[in-house]
């Protein structure tokens, strides 16, 4: 058995058994990636859908997704892959490829305008040695490394990472304890302190996905952008109002079924209020 530091909950995992994510293990007494290079999605994307409004802007991007997260958020998108019961059944159903041949699948995409590499789609940390091995090659080769995470990872890990990460999409959940404790099953504060230090590192853009009756409010919008906008740089000079913030609309699926699709003037709404404070406000979904 050994101890898992990748996010707050420090799973103790038996040797041959997962932690909570479903993605990492434990052999002889270590743990390690059980899915390291398993990909189970390879996509050209525009950047723009990462989404990345203020990044290199009409590029082309090689996006990459394992499977398994480390949250539990019932209208996940991705499902499939994150923490159904298909995606535990997923471990040795997928196609193995190996950093080399990421990277090189990079470089040969560059003539159809691509820049680099994204890991997302599933939550990209729980497996942060395949991103690390990887992201040297990609940066080795010129291009870029990006990265779209739910934040719930230890400063550990992001300052292993971190300086091969050149722009990262952070999801902001919402901006309570309640929230992240009851609804996503996660840690509000490791969400935060993730963010205050990703923005010294890199490019770093905002999504808030705006879920009916839960995060929808006025009032907490107000408190998420303030607190976004008294963020610092590596210097500490306040740079936060040029963080740029993703409100999206949520739609029905998954295991929150029970209320309608947000309403686009609520969106609307909340993004005006968001620009109070933030440069950079963008809707999305609507």
């Amino acid at each position: 058995m050994a101890v898992c530091n990748v996010c707050f909950r420090h799973c103790h995992i038996e040797d041959g058994g997962l932690g909570f994510c479903g993605a990492r293990t434990c052999s002889d007494g270590k743990v390690t990636a059980a899915n390291y290079g398993r990909l189970t999605s390879l996509a050209l994307d525009p950047i723009e859908k990462k989404p990345l409004s203020r990044f290199m802007p009409g590029s082309m991007i090689l996006s990459a997704g394992s499977y398994g997260c480390n949250l539990r958020c019932p209208f996940c998108q991705n499902y499939s892959i994150s923490w159904s019961d298909e995606a535990f059944a997923l471990s040795g159903k997928t196609e193995y490829i190996s950093p080399e041949r990421l990277a090189a699948a990079a470089v040969s995409l560059r003539g159809r305008g691509n820049i680099g590499v994204a890991f997302t789609y599933n939550e990209p940390l729980i497996g942060y040695e395949y991103i690390l091995d990887t992201a040297k090659l990609v940066h080795d080769a010129g291009m870029v490394n990006v990265l779209v995470t739910n934040g719930t990872a230890e400063l550990s890990i992001l300052e292993e990472i971190g300086p091969y990460i050149d722009a990262m999409n952070i999801d902001l959940k919402g901006f309570t304890e309640r929230y992240y404790c009851d609804i996503l099953g996660g840690d509000f504060g490791m969400v935060k302190e993730f963010i205050t230090e990703a923005v010294k590192l890199c490019h770093v853009e905002l999504t808030t996905l705006i879920i009916p009756g839960e995060n929808d409010s006025e009032n907490e919008m107000r408190e998420l952008t303030a607190w976004v906008a008294g963020l610092t740089d590596k210097d500490g000079t306040v740079t936060g109002k040029d963080v740029p913030l993703h409100i999206s609309r949520f739609f029905p699926r998954f295991h929150m079924t029970d209320r309608p699709a947000t309403d686009v003037r609520r969106v609307y709404k909340l993004a005006d209020v968001a620009r109070s404070e933030l440069k950079y406000v963008y809707t999305g979904n609507c």
